[in-house]
Parts: C-alpha cells; sequence; structure tokens
C-alpha cells in the first residue's frame, strides 16, 4: 500500500527519518528555502513554488494548471516502495491538498467522498487548499466530485500547524 505522510515545514526532517521516505514533495511560496532532508536525493525532491490562496494576490504565486502537473508527475513517478513525504509551510491546506489530490490521481476508480472522510479522520486540522482540488478535479476528469467532497468534509479545525499524519488511500 502506497504511504503517504503529511507534515509541516517544521516537522519535515523528523518526519522523513521516522518514516524512511525516500521521496519527498514540497509545495511552498516562492522563495522559501528549504533544506533537503538527509538520505533523499534532489531527483527525489519536487519543489513546487505555489501561494496557499485562491484568488490572485500581489506578490503571491496563484495555483495553477502548472503546479497540478508538477504535482501529478511526482506522485506518477514515485516508486511507492517506500513512504512519500508531501508538506507544506503549515501542513494543513497545500500539503493536504496535495495528499488527496495523490490519493484520487494513483486510485481512478476510487469514490472521491471516501478518500477526503479518510482524508479528515487522519487529520482533524486538514484544510485542502480548495484551487488546487478544483484544478485537479478538472484535470483528472472527476466532473465536480473531488471539489464535492472536499466541501462535504468542511474546513478543518483551527491550528496554527497540522500534526503530522499518514494518508491510507488504498
Amino acid at each position: 500500500m502506497p504511504r503517504v505522510h503529511v507534515c509541516s515545514l517544521s516537522r519535515l526532517h523528523e518526519t522523513v527519518a521516522a518514516t524512511g521516505a525516500d521521496h519527498v514533495l514540497t509545495l511552498v511560496t516562492t522563495g522559501s528555502r528549504v533544506e533537503r532532508p538527509a538520505g533523499i536525493d534532489p531527483e527525489c525532491h519536487g519543489i513546487v513554488g505555489v501561494s496557499d490562496i485562491v484568488a490572485a494576490q500581489d506578490g503571491h504565486v496563484l495555483p495553477g494548471e502548472a503546479h497540478l502537473r508538477q504535482i501529478l508527475d511526482f506522485v506518477a513517478a514515485w516508486p511507492r516502495d517506500k513512504p512519500l513525504v508531501i508538506h507544506c509551510y503549515a501542513g494543513i491546506s497545500r500539503s493536504t491538498a496535495a495528499a488527496y489530490i495523490a490519493g484520487c490521481a494513483l486510485n481512478p476508480g476510487r469514490d472521491e467522498a471516501d478518500l477526503a472522510r479518510a482524508l479528515r479522520q487522519a487529520s482533524p486540522s486538514a484544510t485542502p487548499n480548495r484551487l488546487l482540488v478544483e484544478i485537479a478535479d478538472r484535470l483528472l476528469g472527476r466532473e465536480g466530485r473531488m471539489v464535492a467532497a472536499i466541501a462535504g468534509i468542511g474546513r478543518g479545525a483551527d491550528a496554527f500547524e497540522g500534526e503530522p499524519f499518514r494518508f491510507a488511500f488504498d
């Protein structure tokens, strides 16, 4: 079963060490400095420079189709023999969206609402970035079901930083 772990930037190194992950997907604001964890080869560290926003704002990078293609390509290339860690700054919005997107992409027959409920069960604070989910829904041909499923679980519990969690989607 593919093992995806989600965490914040501040918990990245300990999460990689604790899980034995050999791939990391980073979603951070363009220009942010992220030190690649020990044991992660450069080609196994995907970095998506995107802001955690859903509408254009000066000085920020709005999620777009190119960012989603980066996420989908990285997840498709992940060999799945060791865990993948997905993180953003707080471990609440961009990273949880990417984990949900990975679950949908790797399981095309899996019900979107079941995956969303599994995400909520794994992380009470998960609040996936709506725009990332909307674009992925379109690219994956999910006909609005991903968007509806994430809307169905609602906003997560308020938190400054999410607790690291495992997202089981198989």
